[in-house]
């Protein structure tokens, strides 16, 4: 029998990431994506969206985007979970220059329930507030319930859906905001 000791997520450290944080990029992006979306795709749509999506140039190129910034959120030194936020022209859909999209938040497995993601979204909303955006907004798969609840619980509301291409499958990601 195995057993995880999950620390006091009082240790979770919130940590900019750099271009020299590539490689922990992709692993962390790759597996978060892996494990929360695998059983919902085919593994032909899956293979394809993590080789291209978590490609070290791609991300190299995200991470370049001045508009466009990563965090780690780290137990100690090991990354357990990210976030990735867009202004301006980095946005995946066209708003208000004054927002702030929260494009992803992904915590490893282990990690579910233990506050994590809620500390990376805390993050989230500290750096809007520090940009005096008006509203942070995202898109959630239709097919997500824990996310789609987590972010409703955060004060979000639906405002409008976008397509998601994953492989060959168009998903329907619903548009959520939070007025600040």
């Amino acid at each position: 029998m195995e057993y995880f000791i999950i620390k006091d997520m009082e240790n979770i450290k919130i940590k900019k990431v750099t271009s020299s944080d590539i490689e922990i990029l992709q692993k962390i992006g790759r597996q978060t994506f892996f494990e929360t979306f695998s059983e919902s795709n085919t593994e032909d749509n899956m293979k394809k969206y993590l080789e291209d999506g978590f490609s070290a140039e791609k991300l190299a190129d995200e991470l370049a985007h001045e508009h466009s910034e990563f965090y780690f959120a780290l137990d100690g030194q090991e990354a357990i979970g990210y976030l990735k936020l867009n202004t301006g022209d980095a946005q995946t859909e066209v708003q208000e220059t004054e927002s702030l999209e929260i494009e992803r938040i992904y915590v490893l497995q282990n990690y579910h329930g233990k506050k994590v993601g809620q500390i990376l979204y805390e993050k989230a909303i500290e750096m809007a507030i520090k940009r005096k955006s008006k509203y942070v907004w995202l898109g959630v798969w239709e097919e997500n319930p824990r996310a789609i609840n987590f972010y409703k619980k955060n004060g979000f509301e639906e405002f409008d859906k976008h397509v998601f291409i994953l492989g060959d499958d168009e998903q329907t990601d619903i548009l959520m905001k939070k007025m600040l």
